[in-house]
Formats: C-alpha cells, structure tokens, sequence
C-alpha cells in the first residue's frame, strides 16, 4: 500500500537526517510529510468506515427485501392452498351436501328451518295428511330422544 511506503521513506529520511547538517529543515520538512501521510490515512480511514455504513445499510435493505419477498411467496401459496379448497368445496363438497339435504327432505319430508338459533330444531314436517311444526330444543333433550323423534315422523309406507 503507498501509505506504508511513504510512511518507510519518512523514517529513512529521519534516519538520514540524524547524519546530516541540514537535520533541522529536513526534519521540518519530514515532519510535514509525516503530517500529511497521517492525515491520508485518516481521511482513508474514514471513507472506508462511510462506505462500511452504506454496505451494511444496503445489506440490510436486501435483507429486509428478502424476508418480504418470502412472507409474500408464502402468503401467495397460504391463498392457492385455500383458492383450492374453495374450489373443491364448491365443485364437490356443497353440491353433495346439497344433494344428502335435497334427499332427506324428499325421506323425512321434513322443511327444515336453517336460520334458527344454534341449538334449536325447527321445521315443518309434511305429513300424510296434515303439516306438522317440529319444535325441539337440542340443550334439554338428549340425541337419543331427538333421533327417535325425527324417525317416528317418517313415513314408513312407500
């Protein structure tokens, strides 16, 4: 590197300047050249620590743009993965929910109310004769007794 050159010519011509007669001047003059080497190499010194900040900033930057790149890709496959079970859900899930319903009710002839409170059985049952309400309360009956209801209401005459 210059700097440790110069720095070397600096103490050789130190150590000449002990031999000479002209040792002050040479001494001054060394001196101030010995000045401006250090100030190089502190001005050095400190462009290699500004430019170590921006590579760290921009090493940080990147790195960020990684981790957001990443979360982005593993959000866009978490909506495919769920894109996939809406689509199967509508193309073979609900119609054949859809179709097990239609086929209970045309059994049971039961018109069920869906809209009803969370533990409430309600609907009407098409009788033979006459329309029925179907009132149970799920929380105060057992499954067993709600099971044996429903089935007494089929028809068993086909």
């Amino acid at each position: 590197m210059a700097a440790f050159r110069d720095i070397e010519e600096v103490s050789q011509g130190l150590l000449s300047l002990l031999g000479t007669n002209h040792a002050q001047a040479q001494q001054r003059r060394l001196l101030g050249r010995h000045e401006q080497i250090l100030e190089r190499l502190l001005e050095m010194q400190d462009g290699a620590e500004q430019q170590l900040r921006e590579t760290l900033a921009v090493e940080e930057k990147v790195a960020q743009s990684v981790l957001d790149t990443k979360e982005r890709v593993d959000l866009e496959a978490e909506l495919d993965r769920q894109e996939r079970e809406v689509d199967e859900d509508t193309t073979v899930t609900i119609p054949a929910a859809v179709y097990v319903a239609q086929l209970y009710r045309r059994i049971s002839k039961i018109e069920w109310d869906y809209e009803c409170e969370p533990g409430a059985i309600r609907g009407i049952h098409h009788g033979p004769s006459v329309a029925q309400p179907v009132h149970l309360d799920s929380f105060q009956l057992s499954k067993q007794f709600v099971s044996d209801h429903l089935w007494s209401l089929v028809d068993t005459e086909w």
